[in-house]
């Protein structure tokens, strides 16, 4: 896909060790899901066009919905990495008002911009929304440039981090078994 390509519609949702490619947010919606050991590539977009990976739509603070991208890679399709710098790619931008993603453990590949992440509309949700980093490492993982709004967070705490795994943010281990997928249900990896 390119726009669009994952809709994280509802409910609880666990993906393990899948390719998805796309460009303008291409993960979206307002699950609670957890992608682990995935590899997210962005593709070259069109002109004038910035990849954005995760555009999540939590309205309510009280929802207890989000995207959590656990031990992933985030990468560049060839096209895109032959460009040279000319297209942007960013880990997401705010859908909605309580907007909330967090990038854990993962490789981020150089193609990601160092501010990390994209304003949908000047400041909006800037404020009210939840990004956070817990561990991620590769030259796109640096945090030293990224974004200074009030709702993007460096993780520190384990127990923080802890709150998006699996186990906490999706309750996987009551009913991940009896689908016969692997998965973690902490951060070790």
């Amino acid at each position: 896909g390119f726009q669009d390509t994952l809709y994280v519609h509802s409910n609880r949702q666990f993906f393990r060790e899948c390719d998805i490619y796309g460009t303008v947010d291409f993960i979206f919606g307002n699950a609670a899901v957890v992608l682990q050991n995935c590899s997210l590539y962005a593709r070259k977009p069109m002109p004038m066009q910035k990849n954005t990976i995760t555009a999540q739509n939590r309205k309510d603070p009280n929802q207890n919905t989000g995207i959590s991208i656990h031990a992933c890679r985030i990468l560049a399709t060839s096209d895109l990495a032959a460009s040279n710098g000319s297209f942007l790619s960013y880990l997401g931008r705010p859908w909605k008002l309580y907007s909330r993603t967090v990038y854990m453990m993962s490789y981020i590949g150089s193609h990601v911009h160092p501010r990390g992440w994209l304003e949908w509309n000047a400041t909006f949700a800037l404020d009210t929304l939840y990004y956070g980093e817990y561990m991620n490492y590769g030259p796109g993982g640096a945090i030293g440039q990224r974004v200074n709004w009030p709702g993007f967070r460096v993780i520190t705490s384990q127990v923080e981090a802890g709150k998006f795994t699996v186990g906490q943010f999706i309750f996987g281990t009551s009913w991940l078994p009896s689908t016969g997928v692997a998965f973690l249900a902490g951060l070790t990896v």
